[in-house]
This record gives structure tokens, sequence and C-alpha cells, in this order.
């Protein structure tokens, strides 16, 4: 369920993760695991609350790694007058605290992948020129609505397809033979 969360079937049981909004849109009581999930997200971390046929399970916490030039980046594009604005899914919490470790200027949180775009178009209403670094199918839209769209090579096809700049990484490949 794009921007909430995934839900399956295992075994006959009724699986369910996904954020906080997902399981009060389910009726999954998520007693005490909210004041939990507060403490990982002021951490950097985004919480994912886990259901068992609709009774709360847990929490399960991701993050992303900040890569070690973003400081230095954000830096110097400040130093260059540009501001810096975070678009993304994660958490108000967890936004911040990614954005005040980088001196992020603006941050956008809960963001669903359909109303990126928006977003994009809001900034360039404000009169700015709107440069858009994304990596995947939820970036597409707003790529495209974008000044300057930068796709990241790692990122879904359709990402690269609408971007109007794409920057790849040169890896190392390693070739194995399969065994006999």
């Amino acid at each position: 369920m794009s921007g909430k969360g995934i839900q399956a079937t295992v075994d006959g049981r009724a699986l369910l993760v996904g954020n906080g909004g997902l399981m009060a849109e389910r009726g999954v009581s998520r007693d005490g695991l909210p004041a939990r999930a507060q403490e990982l997200a002021k951490q950097g971390n985004t919480p994912l609350f886990d259901a068992v046929d609709g009774c709360a399970a847990g929490i399960v916490a991701v993050a992303d790694t900040v890569k070690p030039t973003a400081l230095r980046t954000i830096e110097r594009l400040r130093e260059l007058g540009i501001q810096s604005v975070m678009l993304t899914g994660d958490n108000e919490r967890t936004a911040n605290a990614v954005a005040s470790t980088l001196g992020v200027d603006r941050v956008f949180a809960d963001v669903l992948p359909a109303d990126k775009a928006r977003y994009v178009k809001q900034l360039q209403d404000e009169g700015k020129v709107v440069a858009m670094v994304g990596d995947g199918v939820n970036d597409a839209l707003a790529l495209a609505q974008a000044d300057i769209g930068i796709a990241i090579g790692a990122g879904t096809e359709v990402a690269i397809e609408t971007a109007r700049i794409v920057l790849m990484k040169r890896t190392r490949s390693t070739c194995f033979a399969p065994s006999a």
C-alpha cells in the first residue's frame, strides 16, 4: 500500500507492517508502542508497526544510512546560496532528526509518493528553481515536475527515464561460475 506499508497472508495468518496511519486505518490497537516508536524516530529511525491477525506484535525500526559526503554537500550548497529541502515519506520526527544532522533548511515529511510532485510545484510557486534528486518509482512524477530532475543510477528505470540527469556509480563486479 503505497506510502503506508504492506500486508500479506502467511500460513493463514494476516500480517500487516506499516506506519501508524495504516494501523489506525485497520483498527489495530498499538498499546504502548507509540511511545517506543517516538523514541526510535528521534534517533533517525523509521518505526514500522507490525500486526498479526489484527493484534499489535511489535515495531521494526529501519533507517537510511546517511552518506559520508552528504553533510559536506549540503554545506557547499548553502555556501552557494542554495537552500536544501528534504521531501520524504518518513515521519516528521525521523525526518527532522536526519535534517538536523545534515543541516537541511526545510523538511516536508509524511509525504505520500503521489504527493511529491505537488510539493515540488509548491516550491516552484514560491519562485524557487527546483532540482529534485530521486531514486525510485515513487519519485518519477516529482522528477518530471522539477526544473532539473536528477535520478540516482541505482534507482528504478522509471526514475532514470523521467529525470533529465542520471548519476551513475561505477562498481566493481565479480563473476561467479555456476557450480556443476
